[in-house]
């Protein structure tokens, strides 16, 4: 299968534009000179705002005119566990809808909640148990509109060790529930063992480890390096590919090996400061990695 490169429009929101926001059609109009395939959308200010099928409409046809798909969509949600379950699977249906109008073939979740500490006044296991029946039940939502559900793990939010994250995928057991497997976030977790509740869980195997744990789980990827440094004292630190301490050549065969075959190698620059003057470098990079094991 023929691989499509996208990249997360977030990149250019965030981070070092925050105070500046890259225009979506710039962004499109870059990607487009570049070769890209399509981008991830992030349905936030002010790529996509308000965040409904109706903006969304507008953005699907500027989309077009640039030839450009969508890989998936990252969208707002309230926490899966001190939220109320109706309200929790209200916002997947709003997400949803909005996936139907891109053309998105899949919707990413996270854990929302920091991890310092079991929120909502329940213990561990509770808070676990309740986020695997919301995300039970938002995968079967997503099935019958034939999006799937994918959940982002990472050091900033609740869930980060791999034994949580491998849990997690297994207790869920809905089929069209996976993991997003980001290159960075996978080595801050399983190598440097980042902002992980309690003791310190770290694989001796590293990246490729934790993929060969998650075989037949995951559904999505990110590519990008890392530097070993959390931004913000928050989240992975997401280094340009090729500046930091990843082995594609290992970690690449890894994530085949657990089962992806999806067409989509995505590129997350996330807080990268002015992420759209390295695009350009990324997207090379990422080529080389396509002709080598795509």
């Amino acid at each position: 299968m023929k691989k499509k490169t996208s990249i997360g429009g977030w990149a250019y929101i965030w981070g070092g534009y925050e105070e500046g926001p890259i225009e979506l059609e710039e962004v499109l109009k870059t990607l487009k000179e570049l070769n890209f395939d399509g981008i991830e959308m992030a349905a936030f200010p002010p790529h996509l705002e308000p965040n409904t099928p109706e903006e969304a409409r507008k953005v699907k046809a500027m989309l077009d005119s640039y030839g450009l798909e969508v890989s998936g969509l990252a969208a707002p949600f309230p926490s899966p566990a001190t939220s109320k379950e109706g309200e929790y699977l209200d916002a997947v249906e709003n997400n949803l809808a909005v996936c139907k109008v891109l053309g998105s073939p899949k919707l990413r979740v996270d854990s929302v909640d920091p991890p310092t500490g079991v929120p909502g006044g329940m213990d561990y296991n509770e808070y676990f148990l309740k986020v695997a029946k919301v995300w039970n039940k938002s995968a079967e939502a997503c099935a019958k509109q034939n999006i799937k559900l994918i959940w982002e793990f990472e050091p900033g939010f609740m869930l980060n060790k791999p034994s949580e994250v491998t849990r997690m995928a297994y207790l869920v057991d809905h089929p069209n529930f996976s993991i997003l497997f980001d290159s960075c976030h996978a080595h801050m977790c399983a190598v440097v063992g980042s902002r992980q509740l309690g003791e310190k869980e770290t694989l001796a195997g590293g990246v490729v480890q934790f993929a060969h744990m998650l075989t037949g789980k995951i559904g999505h990827i990110h590519l990008i390096d890392s530097d070993e440094t959390l931004h913000g004292e928050d989240t992975s630190t997401h280094a340009p590919l090729g500046t930091g301490v990843l082995d594609f050549d290992k970690i690449i065969p890894a994530i085949a090996e657990a089962g992806y075959d999806d067409q989509w190698w995505p590129i997350d620059l996330c807080f990268w400061p002015e992420a759209l003057k390295v695009t350009r470098d990324n997207k090379e990079y990422l080529d080389k990695l396509i002709n080598k094991f795509g």
